[in-house]
C-alpha cells in the first residue's frame, strides 16, 4: 500500500488550534466525518477513547498516532494534525505532542490489514529523524505529504 496515495489534503491540518488531546482528536475526526471517512464523530471518538485506555499512543518525538478499529469507519485513511502549539499526552518520552496521526480504521479484517500496512509505513517514516524534524517544521499541506514520497 503506497502511503502517499491514501494521504489527502482534505484531512490535514496545519497549525490546528487544539489545546488538548480532547479537542486534537475532535478536530481530526470532524476532518474525517467532513471528508466522508467516517459516518458518526461521537461512535468513532469512544472507539479511539478505548484504544487510548489500552496504552499510550504516544510514540514520542511529539508524535501521536491515536487508532482503534470503529464501524463507524466507511474508508481507510489518516488525518494528520500539526498543532500550534505543544499539548500534553500520555508519551513514551514523556514530552508532549505536536503532531497528531488519527487512523480512521474498520471492525473488518480487510480495513485492519490496511491498517497494519500503513501504520508500518508511517511508523518507518517516523523512526526516521529527518523526517520527524521536516514535520515539526511542515508550513503546508505539500510539505507535509511531500515526506511521504
Amino acid at each position: 500500500m503506497d502511503l502517499c496515495n491514501i494521504l489527502d489534503e482534505r484531512i490535514i491540518c496545519i497549525d490546528m488550534p487544539a489545546k488538548n488531546k480532547d479537542e486534537a482528536i475532535t478536530m481530526l475526526s470532524e476532518k474525517l466525518k467532513d471528508a466522508a471517512y467516517i459516518e458518526d464523530v461521537e461512535s468513532f471518538k469512544e472507539d479511539i477513547y478505548h484504544r487510548e485506555s489500552l496504552g499510550n499512543t504516544g510514540i514520542g518525538n511529539y508524535i501521536a498516532i491515536p487508532h482503534g478499529k470503529s464501524d463507524s469507519v466507511k474508508k481507510v485513511g489518516i488525518a494528520i494534525g500539526k498543532l500550534e502549539n505543544e499539548i500534553e499526552w500520555e508519551t513514551l518520552d514523556d514530552k508532549g505532542v505536536k503532531i497528531v496521526f488519527l487512523f480512521a480504521v474498520g471492525s473488518n479484517n480487510e480495513s485492519a490489514q490496511k491498517h497494519l500496512m500503513l501504520l508500518a509505513e508511517v511508523a518507518s517514516k517516523l523512526g526516521d529523524d529527518d523526517a520527524v524534524e521536516k514535520m515539526l517544521e511542515a508550513k503546508s499541506v505539500d510539505d507535509i505529504k511531500n515526506i511521504f514520497m
